[in-house]
């Protein structure tokens, strides 16, 4: 099965109906993993760039939205630019966006990263699961160089070249039917950063061998029982009064154990 029309499909379930966009946002940022690292860094990121003032911030590839809305809401003083190639999206964020008062400091734009428009300085660019659906990402981190501050961070999230496409062999369907690309080794992906002028300061491994179960127990069992037989959406709740408390647990051992490896890797890089 294909996980991203599935997941498609389930943002346009939730479009112009605020509360039930509010609780996928909610879901989203409890179910994956990456979510999880993604607000941490946020957190130790946003007070060392800030430093009393406001944020400019670029949310490459913004999706569903969700990290622009979490981050509007938690921080006053900060605004952001959220940009995709999908006008879809795009359109739906921002109607959900305007409902709750925050189109004064979140705009969206449809912007392809490989050309892209933004009009820098941004002090912080966030990525989160996006490089691994483009093909020129090294033209990407060029244009991220552009229209970032001196000073100023890139948060980067994307599979690694562990199976993060969940492939595990040759021959294994992948689940992830959208990539351009298995994933990336943290050396290649620094490579290629410090090749448009950004330094990797740090990078961890995501979805260790807790973190990676955690994915198959919440995401990827539920959606191909789902797609066999639609009958298991009206089992989906007793399915996960069970295994959502095993899920968590899992993946708070992930995020606070120390992963040699995994399918998921977070990258902070920095313009010196």
């Amino acid at each position: 099965m294909d996980y991203d029309p599935l997941k498609n499909r389930l943002g346009d379930f939730v479009a112009d109906r605020p509360l039930l966009t509010r609780v996928f946002y909610t879901l989203l940022q409890l179910f994956f993993l990456r979510a999880w690292y993604v607000r941490r860094e946020l957190k130790r990121q946003i007070p060392v760039l800030a430093k009393g003032r406001e944020l400019r911030m670029l949310d490459a590839g913004t999706g569903f939205g969700q990290f622009s809305y979490y981050l509007a809401k938690k921080y006053s003083r900060i605004t952001i630019e959220a940009v995709d190639v999908k006008e879809t999206y795009l359109e739906r964020a921002r109607r959900f966006f305007e409902t709750q008062n925050l189109n004064d400091r979140v705009s969206f734009k449809r912007d392809d990263l490989t050309k892209l428009e933004a009009q820098g300085p941004f002090d912080l660019i966030l990525s989160v699961d996006v490089m691994e659906h483009i093909e020129d990402d090294e033209g990407v981190f060029r244009n991220f160089k552009k229209v970032l501050a001196p000073g100023g961070v890139v948060i980067i999230n994307t599979p690694s070249d562990k199976g993060g496409s969940d492939v595990t062999g040759p021959d294994d369907e992948n689940f992830i039917g959208e990539h351009v690309r298995d994933g990336y080794s943290p050396e290649m992906l620094a490579w290629k950063l410090s090749m448009a002028g950004l330094e990797a300061t740090r990078s961890i491994y995501t979805y260790g061998p807790a973190g990676s179960l955690a994915w198959r127990i919440l995401i990827k069992i539920p959606m191909m029982l789902v797609e066999w037989s639609r009958v298991f959406l009206l089992l989906l709740p007793f399915y996960y009064v069970f295994f959502l408390p095993i899920g968590v647990v899992l993946n708070l051992v992930d995020m606070f154990g120390d992963n040699a490896s995994g399918t998921g890797i977070l990258v902070i890089a920095e313009h010196r």
